[in-house]
Protein backbone atom coordinates (compact mmCIF):
# COMPACT_ATOMS: atom_id res chain seq x y z
CA UNK A 1 0.00 0.00 0.00
CA UNK A 2 1.40 3.32 -1.00
CA UNK A 3 1.97 5.95 1.54
CA UNK A 4 -1.23 8.05 3.16
CA UNK A 5 -0.96 10.90 5.62
CA UNK A 6 -3.22 11.49 8.60
CA UNK A 7 -2.64 15.38 9.26
CA UNK A 8 -4.16 16.64 12.16
CA UNK A 9 -3.36 13.13 13.92
CA UNK A 10 -3.13 15.01 17.32
CA UNK A 11 -6.08 16.26 17.18
CA UNK A 12 -9.38 14.16 18.81
CA UNK A 13 -10.65 12.60 15.28
CA UNK A 14 -7.64 12.42 14.17
CA UNK A 15 -6.22 10.20 17.48
CA UNK A 16 -9.23 7.88 16.99
CA UNK A 17 -8.70 7.28 13.58
CA UNK A 18 -4.89 6.79 13.62
CA UNK A 19 -5.17 4.26 16.84
CA UNK A 20 -7.96 2.61 14.16
CA UNK A 21 -5.48 2.60 11.31
CA UNK A 22 -2.58 0.61 13.50
CA UNK A 23 -5.58 -1.88 15.08
CA UNK A 24 -5.89 -2.92 10.92
CA UNK A 25 -2.26 -3.23 10.43
CA UNK A 26 -2.28 -0.14 8.65
CA UNK A 27 0.98 2.85 8.69
CA UNK A 28 0.43 6.33 8.12
CA UNK A 29 2.08 8.59 8.16
CA UNK A 30 1.42 11.15 11.69
CA UNK A 31 1.73 15.21 10.79
CA UNK A 32 0.39 18.25 12.05
CA UNK A 33 1.52 21.91 13.31
CA UNK A 34 2.34 20.37 17.04
CA UNK A 35 5.31 18.69 16.97
CA UNK A 36 5.22 17.51 20.53
CA UNK A 37 1.99 16.20 20.19
CA UNK A 38 2.12 14.81 16.85
CA UNK A 39 5.35 12.98 17.40
CA UNK A 40 4.45 11.70 21.07
CA UNK A 41 1.60 9.69 19.77
CA UNK A 42 3.79 8.48 16.93
CA UNK A 43 5.98 7.34 19.05
CA UNK A 44 3.19 5.58 20.90
CA UNK A 45 1.81 4.15 18.30
CA UNK A 46 5.14 2.75 15.69
CA UNK A 47 4.29 5.62 13.20
CA UNK A 48 6.55 7.72 10.99
CA UNK A 49 5.57 11.68 11.64
CA UNK A 50 6.41 14.49 10.25
CA UNK A 51 5.51 18.14 11.22
CA UNK A 52 4.59 21.00 9.33
CA UNK A 53 2.13 24.04 9.71
CA UNK A 54 -0.53 24.64 6.51
CA UNK A 55 0.64 28.61 6.77
CA UNK A 56 3.84 27.32 5.40
CA UNK A 57 3.38 26.23 1.59
CA UNK A 58 7.03 25.33 1.33
CA UNK A 59 7.25 23.19 4.27
CA UNK A 60 3.68 21.98 3.41
CA UNK A 61 4.19 20.81 -0.20
CA UNK A 62 7.90 19.33 1.58
CA UNK A 63 5.88 17.66 3.75
CA UNK A 64 3.49 16.03 1.37
CA UNK A 65 6.44 14.59 -0.85
CA UNK A 66 6.05 10.60 -1.14
CA UNK A 67 2.44 10.04 0.17
CA UNK A 68 -0.43 9.00 -1.95
CA UNK A 69 -3.72 10.28 0.19
CA UNK A 70 -4.24 12.76 2.85
CA UNK A 71 -7.34 12.71 5.44
CA UNK A 72 -6.78 15.95 6.27
CA UNK A 73 -8.48 16.24 10.17
CA UNK A 74 -7.31 19.70 11.07
CA UNK A 75 -9.98 22.35 11.37
CA UNK A 76 -11.55 24.68 10.76
CA UNK A 77 -11.34 23.51 7.40
CA UNK A 78 -12.96 26.77 6.20
CA UNK A 79 -9.44 28.24 7.29
CA UNK A 80 -7.09 24.92 6.55
CA UNK A 81 -9.03 23.43 3.01
CA UNK A 82 -7.76 25.67 0.63
CA UNK A 83 -3.62 25.17 1.70
CA UNK A 84 -3.93 21.68 1.30
CA UNK A 85 -5.82 21.12 -1.50
CA UNK A 86 -2.98 23.70 -3.20
CA UNK A 87 -0.66 21.07 -1.48
CA UNK A 88 -2.16 18.22 -2.61
CA UNK A 89 -2.76 19.15 -6.47
CA UNK A 90 0.94 20.51 -6.22
CA UNK A 91 2.12 16.84 -5.20
CA UNK A 92 -0.62 14.67 -7.10
CA UNK A 93 -1.91 14.02 -3.90
CA UNK A 94 -5.82 12.87 -3.36
CA UNK A 95 -7.36 14.51 -1.15
CA UNK A 96 -9.87 13.80 2.06
CA UNK A 97 -11.33 15.43 4.77
CA UNK A 98 -14.11 15.02 7.77
CA UNK A 99 -15.95 18.44 7.22
CA UNK A 100 -19.19 19.58 7.57
CA UNK A 101 -18.64 23.24 6.03
CA UNK A 102 -20.85 24.43 3.78
CA UNK A 103 -18.61 26.71 2.05
CA UNK A 104 -15.98 24.29 2.25
CA UNK A 105 -17.65 22.02 -0.62
CA UNK A 106 -18.65 24.31 -2.27
CA UNK A 107 -15.00 25.49 -2.52
CA UNK A 108 -13.82 22.30 -2.88
CA UNK A 109 -16.13 21.59 -5.69
CA UNK A 110 -15.15 24.24 -7.55
CA UNK A 111 -11.76 22.92 -7.66
CA UNK A 112 -12.78 19.81 -10.01
CA UNK A 113 -11.24 21.44 -12.96
CA UNK A 114 -8.05 21.65 -11.53
CA UNK A 115 -7.91 18.02 -9.58
CA UNK A 116 -8.78 16.20 -13.27
CA UNK A 117 -5.31 17.99 -14.52
CA UNK A 118 -3.44 16.86 -11.36
CA UNK A 119 -4.77 13.38 -11.90
CA UNK A 120 -5.73 13.65 -8.05
CA UNK A 121 -9.75 12.91 -6.65
CA UNK A 122 -10.79 15.80 -4.22
CA UNK A 123 -13.67 14.20 -1.77
CA UNK A 124 -14.59 16.48 1.24
CA UNK A 125 -16.80 15.03 4.34
CA UNK A 126 -15.52 11.24 4.14
CA UNK A 127 -17.24 10.94 7.39
CA UNK A 128 -20.43 11.20 9.39
CA UNK A 129 -20.55 14.65 8.12
CA UNK A 130 -21.88 13.85 4.92
CA UNK A 131 -21.54 9.73 4.38
CA UNK A 132 -25.08 9.11 5.75
CA UNK A 133 -27.02 12.00 4.70
CA UNK A 134 -25.28 12.10 1.22
CA UNK A 135 -25.68 8.21 0.92
CA UNK A 136 -29.55 8.78 1.93
CA UNK A 137 -29.57 11.33 -0.99
CA UNK A 138 -27.94 9.31 -3.58
CA UNK A 139 -30.77 6.46 -2.76
CA UNK A 140 -34.00 8.69 -2.57
CA UNK A 141 -32.66 10.12 -6.19
CA UNK A 142 -32.50 6.94 -7.53
CA UNK A 143 -35.92 5.76 -5.72
CA UNK A 144 -37.56 8.67 -7.09
CA UNK A 145 -35.71 10.45 -10.19
CA UNK A 146 -38.17 13.38 -10.58
CA UNK A 147 -37.68 14.47 -7.47
CA UNK A 148 -37.83 18.29 -6.29
CA UNK A 149 -37.71 18.35 -3.12
CA UNK A 150 -35.37 16.58 -0.65
CA UNK A 151 -35.26 16.75 3.29
CA UNK A 152 -32.69 15.01 5.31
CA UNK A 153 -31.64 14.38 8.75
CA UNK A 154 -30.30 12.39 11.67
CA UNK A 155 -30.54 11.68 15.66
CA UNK A 156 -26.84 11.39 17.18
CA UNK A 157 -26.43 11.58 20.61
CA UNK A 158 -22.30 11.11 20.04
CA UNK A 159 -21.32 14.55 21.72
CA UNK A 160 -18.97 16.94 20.81
CA UNK A 161 -15.11 17.36 20.02
CA UNK A 162 -13.31 20.66 20.61
CA UNK A 163 -12.49 21.28 16.93
CA UNK A 164 -16.66 20.00 15.91
CA UNK A 165 -17.63 22.21 18.67
CA UNK A 166 -15.31 25.57 17.60
CA UNK A 167 -16.67 24.69 13.65
CA UNK A 168 -19.89 25.19 15.10
CA UNK A 169 -19.25 28.51 17.20
CA UNK A 170 -17.60 30.07 13.81
CA UNK A 171 -21.20 28.71 12.23
CA UNK A 172 -23.12 30.79 14.33
CA UNK A 173 -22.35 34.14 12.72
CA UNK A 174 -23.64 32.18 9.35
CA UNK A 175 -27.09 32.13 10.50
CA UNK A 176 -28.96 29.21 8.53
CA UNK A 177 -28.32 27.58 5.38
CA UNK A 178 -31.01 25.52 3.02
CA UNK A 179 -30.74 25.32 -0.74
CA UNK A 180 -33.77 26.86 -2.87
CA UNK A 181 -33.77 26.66 -6.43
CA UNK A 182 -30.48 25.31 -7.03
CA UNK A 183 -28.84 28.01 -4.66
CA UNK A 184 -27.51 28.23 -0.75
CA UNK A 185 -29.41 30.85 0.61
CA UNK A 186 -29.03 32.12 4.34
CA UNK A 187 -31.98 32.10 6.58
CA UNK A 188 -32.75 32.40 10.17
CA UNK A 189 -31.19 29.70 12.83
CA UNK A 190 -33.79 26.77 12.67
CA UNK A 191 -35.53 28.46 10.06
CA UNK A 192 -37.97 25.33 9.50
CA UNK A 193 -39.54 22.84 11.92
CA UNK A 194 -41.14 19.62 11.78
CA UNK A 195 -42.26 16.60 13.55
CA UNK A 196 -40.12 13.70 12.21
CA UNK A 197 -39.59 9.92 13.24
CA UNK A 198 -35.47 9.52 12.49
CA UNK A 199 -36.14 5.74 13.31
CA UNK A 200 -36.40 6.01 16.77
CA UNK A 201 -39.89 7.46 17.31
CA UNK A 202 -41.08 11.00 16.58
CA UNK A 203 -39.53 14.21 17.43
CA UNK A 204 -39.82 18.14 17.03
CA UNK A 205 -36.85 19.10 15.11
CA UNK A 206 -35.75 22.12 13.76
CA UNK A 207 -33.92 23.12 10.06
CA UNK A 208 -29.65 23.12 10.71
CA UNK A 209 -27.13 24.37 8.31
CA UNK A 210 -25.42 21.02 7.31
CA UNK A 211 -23.09 20.61 5.02
CA UNK A 212 -25.79 18.52 2.67
CA UNK A 213 -27.07 21.95 1.63
CA UNK A 214 -24.19 21.76 -0.78
CA UNK A 215 -23.10 18.49 -1.28
CA UNK A 216 -26.70 16.38 -2.03
CA UNK A 217 -27.35 19.61 -4.23
CA UNK A 218 -24.15 18.08 -5.76
CA UNK A 219 -24.79 14.36 -5.35
CA UNK A 220 -28.64 14.42 -6.89
CA UNK A 221 -29.41 18.10 -8.86
CA UNK A 222 -32.61 18.29 -6.60
CA UNK A 223 -33.81 21.85 -6.21
CA UNK A 224 -34.82 22.17 -2.73
CA UNK A 225 -33.04 20.78 -0.21
CA UNK A 226 -33.08 21.23 4.20
CA UNK A 227 -31.38 19.65 6.78
CA UNK A 228 -33.26 18.38 10.67
CA UNK A 229 -31.81 17.73 13.88
CA UNK A 230 -33.97 17.05 16.44
CA UNK A 231 -34.50 19.77 19.42
CA UNK A 232 -37.06 20.72 22.01
CA UNK A 233 -39.50 23.69 20.85
CA UNK A 234 -38.19 25.60 24.03
CA UNK A 235 -34.96 25.06 22.75
CA UNK A 236 -35.52 26.04 18.91
CA UNK A 237 -37.40 29.05 20.36
CA UNK A 238 -34.11 29.92 22.27
CA UNK A 239 -31.92 29.91 19.26
CA UNK A 240 -34.41 31.84 17.16
CA UNK A 241 -34.05 34.42 19.82
CA UNK A 242 -30.00 33.61 19.46
CA UNK A 243 -30.50 34.62 15.67
CA UNK A 244 -31.11 38.38 16.28
CA UNK A 245 -27.39 38.51 18.14
CA UNK A 246 -26.31 37.23 14.92
CA UNK A 247 -24.16 39.97 14.15
CA UNK A 248 -22.45 40.31 17.38
CA UNK A 249 -21.70 36.49 17.35
CA UNK A 250 -19.28 36.83 13.94
CA UNK A 251 -17.26 39.99 16.01
CA UNK A 252 -13.87 38.58 15.78
CA UNK A 253 -13.38 38.60 20.15
CA UNK A 254 -16.77 37.28 20.72
CA UNK A 255 -16.09 34.21 18.73
CA UNK A 256 -12.65 34.20 20.07
CA UNK A 257 -13.73 34.29 23.18
CA UNK A 258 -16.69 31.59 22.77
CA UNK A 259 -13.95 29.16 21.34
CA UNK A 260 -11.70 29.75 24.00
CA UNK A 261 -14.47 28.92 26.33
CA UNK A 262 -15.19 25.41 24.11
CA UNK A 263 -11.76 24.57 23.97
CA UNK A 264 -11.27 24.52 27.67
CA UNK A 265 -14.89 22.93 28.16
CA UNK A 266 -15.21 20.09 25.85
CA UNK A 267 -12.70 17.11 25.55
CA UNK A 268 -14.95 14.91 23.07
CA UNK A 269 -16.44 12.05 24.46
CA UNK A 270 -15.29 8.73 25.44
CA UNK A 271 -15.29 5.52 24.15
CA UNK A 272 -18.19 4.02 26.54
CA UNK A 273 -19.93 6.97 25.37
CA UNK A 274 -19.53 6.40 21.74
CA UNK A 275 -20.54 3.03 21.74
CA UNK A 276 -23.36 3.84 23.49
CA UNK A 277 -24.65 6.77 21.09
CA UNK A 278 -25.96 4.91 18.26
CA UNK A 279 -27.60 7.36 15.08
CA UNK A 280 -30.35 7.59 13.17
CA UNK A 281 -30.54 8.87 9.86
CA UNK A 282 -33.54 9.76 8.03
CA UNK A 283 -34.33 11.21 4.05
CA UNK A 284 -37.72 12.37 2.34
CA UNK A 285 -37.69 12.59 -1.43
CA UNK A 286 -40.81 14.26 -2.71
CA UNK A 287 -41.61 15.09 -6.70
CA UNK A 288 -44.09 17.68 -8.01
CA UNK A 289 -47.05 15.47 -8.23
CA UNK A 290 -46.63 15.25 -4.30
CA UNK A 291 -45.05 11.45 -4.16
CA UNK A 292 -43.08 10.40 -1.79
CA UNK A 293 -40.15 8.43 -0.69
CA UNK A 294 -38.70 8.47 2.94
CA UNK A 295 -35.61 6.10 3.45
CA UNK A 296 -33.49 5.59 7.17
CA UNK A 297 -30.58 3.99 8.29
CA UNK A 298 -28.99 3.34 12.01
CA UNK A 299 -25.67 3.65 12.32
CA UNK A 300 -22.35 3.56 14.62
CA UNK A 301 -21.91 7.12 16.84
CA UNK A 302 -20.44 9.73 14.57
CA UNK A 303 -16.87 9.64 15.39
CA UNK A 304 -17.37 5.89 14.65
CA UNK A 305 -18.52 6.51 11.08
CA UNK A 306 -16.08 8.99 10.34
CA UNK A 307 -12.91 6.73 11.42
CA UNK A 308 -14.45 3.88 9.47
CA UNK A 309 -15.43 6.17 6.44
CA UNK A 310 -12.02 7.81 6.40
CA UNK A 311 -10.55 4.64 6.47
CA UNK A 312 -13.18 3.30 3.92
CA UNK A 313 -12.00 6.01 1.35
CA UNK A 314 -8.34 5.68 1.39
CA UNK A 315 -8.55 1.85 1.10
CA UNK A 316 -10.77 2.89 -2.23
CA UNK A 317 -8.06 5.18 -3.60
CA UNK A 318 -5.50 2.58 -2.47
CA UNK A 319 -7.06 -0.12 -4.74
CA UNK A 320 -8.50 1.55 -7.37
CA UNK A 321 -8.12 4.12 -10.03
CA UNK A 322 -11.35 6.51 -10.30
CA UNK A 323 -11.60 9.33 -12.76
CA UNK A 324 -9.79 12.36 -11.44
CA UNK A 325 -11.94 15.27 -10.07
CA UNK A 326 -14.10 16.57 -7.39
CA UNK A 327 -16.60 14.00 -5.83
CA UNK A 328 -19.19 13.90 -2.77
CA UNK A 329 -18.47 10.69 -0.89
CA UNK A 330 -21.82 8.72 -3.11
CA UNK A 331 -20.31 9.59 -5.86
CA UNK A 332 -17.09 8.55 -5.33
CA UNK A 333 -17.64 5.25 -2.85
CA UNK A 334 -21.20 4.25 -3.63
CA UNK A 335 -24.17 4.82 -2.69
CA UNK A 336 -24.36 2.05 -0.63
CA UNK A 337 -21.16 2.61 1.32
CA UNK A 338 -22.17 3.55 4.29
CA UNK A 339 -24.22 0.47 4.92
CA UNK A 340 -20.32 -1.30 3.99
CA UNK A 341 -19.05 0.63 7.52
CA UNK A 342 -19.20 -1.09 10.65
CA UNK A 343 -21.65 -0.68 13.06
CA UNK A 344 -24.06 0.35 10.40
CA UNK A 345 -27.41 -1.12 9.62
CA UNK A 346 -29.49 -1.75 6.09
CA UNK A 347 -30.95 0.80 4.87
CA UNK A 348 -34.96 0.90 4.70
CA UNK A 349 -36.74 2.85 2.26
CA UNK A 350 -40.88 3.16 2.18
Amino acid sequence: MSEWMIYGANGYTGELLARAAVKRGLSPILAGRNRQAVEALANELGLPARNFSLDDADATNTGLQGVNVVVHCAGPFSATSQPMIDACLHNHCHYLDITGEIDVFVAAQSRHNDAAQANIVICSGVGFDVIPTDCIAARLKEALPDADRLALGFDSRSGFSPGTAKTSVEGLKYGGRICKNDKIQTVPLAYQSRDIDFGNGTKHAVTIPWGDIATAWFSTGIDDIEVFIPMAPSAATRLRRLDRLRPLLGLRPVQALLKYLVGRRILGPGSDQRQNARSFVWGEAQNRAGKKITARIETANGYDVTVEGALFAVNFLQQNEPAPGYYTPSRLLGSDCIEKLAGSGEMHLD
